[in-house]
């Protein structure tokens, strides 16, 4: 046993020291550094930040533009999150008993903006979106209409920045309830038939039942990532227009690398780590009752 011991920690020796030369240090490091004033002169000498205990903490929650942040981050969402679980639990169904033909082509085309870069998804979105030459302002010039300015309106820009992440993340949770979907035994399904349950009442009392464990993983693992949504504003609109798209990632990356401010960027890290580990919580105990 000694051996075998001995063996499986010199195999786990390389990944244990990137986890923590990558991984377990910065954590540590930023947690100190929340309680500091680290800023730029001290990435070269860190020894000489000053501790100013919860001081960035305090600051945050006067911070207009934090707040500001928190709530557009909110706002992301709680649009955002249903809309994308219920988009790819329907489509699922979809593929899954309502499409025969070419299946597998539309479940490579529903998956495609997964693994497409945020460069070519933006330019894409840019086109569609343009007010002068986009697709929409062509289909709108068509019928006689001004197209919207959607990444310039303060009331389009978030919207539109919702759809944009719902498509490209559809593909993850359709797969996901496919997975499900696919797990469910067909001796179910045939016993729900034959005691007359329509294709309504299969889906509602059948289906959703077997599939809450499957919701509740995409539901949880949307929420983060969205909760820690960054690439849709910093590439589409930089925060903008009015911060009406500022999110608390992308204000994190503000304070942190363009204005220096490290110290206070590190405590907004963990502010929304925490606001995370707590929406996380919650959503395990309203769900995970009804997964058993």
């Amino acid at each position: 046993m000694g051996v075998q011991n001995l063996a499986g920690w010199l195999f786990s020796t390389p990944f244990l020291v990137l986890f923590t030369v990558f991984m377990a240090f910065p954590i540590v490091a930023t947690l100190a550094m929340s309680f500091t004033d680290f800023g730029l002169r001290n990435v070269t000498r860190p020894w000489e930040a000053n501790f100013i205990g919860l001081e960035n903490y305090t600051k945050l929650f006067g911070d207009e533009k934090f707040l500001k942040s928190l709530f557009n981050t909110g706002y992301f969402v709680v649009i955002g999150v249903p809309l994308t679980v219920f988009l790819g639990l329907f489509v699922a169904v979809l593929l899954n008993n309502g499409i025969d033909r070419a299946r597998t082509f539309f479940r490579v085309g529903f998956y495609a903006p997964v693994v497409t870069s945020i460069v070519a998804v933006a330019v894409v979105w840019r086109f569609v979106l343009d007010p002068s030459d986009g697709l929409i302002a062509g289909l709108c010039a068509e019928l006689g209409l001004t197209a919207p300015d959607f990444l310039g309106s303060e009331t389009l820009a978030m919207p539109s920045l919702i759809a944009m992440a719902v498509w490209r993340n559809l593909g993850t949770v359709m797969v996901l309830f496919i997975a499900g979907l696919q797990a469910i035994p067909t001796e179910v399904r045939e016993a729900a038939k034959l005691d007359g349950a329509g294709t309504w009442q299969e889906f509602r009392r059948i289906t959703v039942p077997l599939l809450r464990p499957t919701l509740l993983y995409a539901t949880v693992i949307t929420t983060i990532g969205y909760l820690n949504v960054f690439e849709e504003p910093f590439v589409m609109t930089q925060g903008g227009p009015s911060d009406s798209t500022l999110t608390v990632s992308l204000n994190m990356y503000r304070e942190g690398f363009n204005f220096f401010h490290m110290g206070y960027a590190s405590a907004m890290a963990y502010v929304l780590f925490v606001v995370i580990m707590g929406i996380t919580v919650l959503q395990l105990r309203l769900l995970k009752d009804n997964t058993k």
